[in-house]
């Protein structure tokens, strides 16, 4: 498959997904104006949503250990443009209090073993970026899941959302009624292998 067959495929399932997600306005662009506009809004709305898509892809590579110079290279930018564009922290979490602490560095691959051990421990996620969780301290063991951002939420009761979707993954902790394990005194026993 050539780039051009490749670009024509995207452009014929991009414009399926706009004529799915505005319903008859493919039939009223012949004959009402008004309907050009409308076409524009549901654009416009496509593009915002796929930048939002591209930069939780690209959260997803620095989640799986690809370098800003990988990222920029498929971008077709610098490494320096890319980290300055794409590049994120959680703003707004406390990670300096007593019941607080930040595990990293995670990857895609073992975040979810790592967040298992923290929940036993009494560790649930509270917020997370790229390479790393932040995680508070409660009495009861927690149970984490993790979804890609197209599936719907998870079944059962007690899941809540942690933050709003990051890379290509969402994250869902909940508390268990088991009783905290106790310790341990060193973060980084959680992260060992």
């Amino acid at each position: 498959m050539t780039d051009e067959d490749s670009s024509r495929t995207l452009r014929d399932h991009l414009a399926a997904a706009l004529d799915a997600a505005a319903p008859g306005l493919t039939a009223r662009l012949d004959t009402d104006p008004q309907a050009h506009l409308d076409l524009v809004a549901v654009v416009r709305d496509a593009q915002s949503e796929t930048d939002a898509l591209l930069r939780a892809t690209v959260d997803s590579a620095r989640g799986a250990g690809c370098t800003w110079d990988q990222i920029g290279g498929v971008l077709g930018m610098t490494r320096q443009a890319a980290q300055q564009r794409y590049g994120r922290r959680n703003e707004g979490l406390d990670t300096t209090g007593p019941h607080t602490m930040t595990l990293a560095p995670l990857t895609a691959f073992n975040e979810m073993r790592v967040l298992e051990r923290a929940g036993r421990h009494g560790w649930h996620s509270i917020g997370y970026g790229p390479l790393f969780h932040v995680v508070a301290h409660s009495e009861q063991q927690w149970q984490h899941l993790r979804t890609t951002i197209l599936s719907k939420a998870p079944l059962g009761e007690g899941w809540k959302q942690i933050g709003a979707g990051w890379g290509w993954w969402s994250y869902y902790a909940r508390p268990l009624e088991a009783v905290a394990l106790p310790g341990p005194d060193d973060v980084r026993e959680l992260l060992a292998p």
